[in-house]
């Protein structure tokens, strides 16, 4: 029996009001789709078991935020310790996708992640089950987008549908245990660095 600490992964997902968040997240974890969500109010989160390339188990908790919200009115503590930020937007929105950029650099200047060139965010264009003849964001620039931002993943999902929206997660997933377990290594190799400096400085001091 394995004695291997379970993994928390804090998972946000953020984007303008009305893109589907909350729907993404009840779709992913309890399979359920409905119409009559009301506006997230602060924020809400969900969790559920995953398996991760099939030899990882985690607990992700998948924090959906009220999208008409300032970052400071929820608090900088809300966002610190996430490990993967999902930035939605609807295909049939324009502002919706121009916002993505505010949103990703809002979230790294309140999270105040220790690497937020190497941290990981995920884009989704949701509602890609709706009439080609509404969709306004074109699969090409959502792509130019993705790369723009560095080439971070990109699904186009339908939590309606429910397409993509388990593959998403299962990479959403993936990236977030990789930053957390970056995160222990680091902590770790800064715990060792205090206690060597703390030794050395004992070597060196003599009783005289």
């Amino acid at each position: 029996m394995s004695t291997r600490k379970k993994n928390i992964l804090k998972v946000i997902i953020l984007g303008d009001s009305g893109v589907g968040k909350t729907s993404l997240m009840h779709r992913y974890v309890n399979d359920k789709y409905s119409q009559q969500y009301k506006a997230t109010i602060g924020a809400d989160f969900l969790t559920k078991e995953v398996n991760i390339d099939s030899d990882k188990v985690a607990t992700m908790q998948v924090w959906d935020t009220a999208g008409q919200e300032r970052f400071q009115s929820l608090g900088v503590a809300f966002y610190r310790g996430a490990d993967c930020c999902v930035l939605v937007y609807d295909v049939t929105n324009t502002k919706s996708f121009q916002n993505i950029k505010s949103w990703r650099d809002e979230f790294l200047v309140h999270a105040n992640v220790s690497t937020p060139e190497t941290f990981p965010f995920v884009l989704l264009g949701n509602k890609i089950d709706t009439d080609d003849s509404k969709k306004v964001v074109t699969n090409k620039a959502a792509q130019e987008l993705a790369a723009s931002l560095g080439n971070i993943p990109l699904f186009f999902t339908s939590a309606k549908t429910a397409i993509n929206v388990d593959t998403a997660f299962q990479e959403i997933a993936r990236s977030a245990l990789q930053q957390n377990q970056n995160d222990a290594d680091s902590f770790e190799d800064d715990f060792n660095d205090a206690i060597n400096i703390q030794l050395d400085n004992d070597t060196n001091s003599c009783s005289c």
